[in-house]
């Protein structure tokens, strides 16, 4: 039988880096979680900021592209920063987005092009 070394090391290193996260004062980052539904008429985007201010809300297009991003104060430490980018589908109307953030949900609305529509034409006897 033989015997494995096991390096305590390595554990008292996790611990105290661990300690320190848990104890330090410096800003955490701002990872919120983001949800995409499809409804009918238009897409809803929500994403939860606690913390975060509208007026520190900036949330731009162009070219297809929606950028959402966010800034956090944190006292004495500083900001933290976040920025995240989603494609809008095809059918998605840039001159119909609204968002409005309440209690550190920030709900972002983006309306749909209407699908077109078949139409019956009649005809008239001459």
């Amino acid at each position: 039988m033989s015997l494995a070394r096991f390096d305590f090391g390595v554990m008292n290193r996790l611990h105290r880096d661990l300690e320190q996260v848990l104890s330090d004062s410096r800003p955490v980052a701002l990872i919120p979680r983001v949800e995409v539904q499809e409804l009918a008429e238009r897409y809803v985007l929500r994403a939860d900021l606690p913390g975060v201010a509208p007026q520190d809300i900036e949330i731009t297009t162009d070219q297809g592209i929606l950028t959402l991003s966010a800034k956090r104060s944190s006292g004495q430490s500083g900001a933290v920063s976040y920025q995240r980018r989603f494609t809008l589908p095809e059918d998605a109307q840039a001159e119909d987005i609204t968002a409005r953030s309440h209690h550190g949900v920030l709900e972002i609305s983006i309306g749909k092009t209407p699908k077109v529509q078949p139409r019956r034409i009649t005809v008239e006897a001459a």
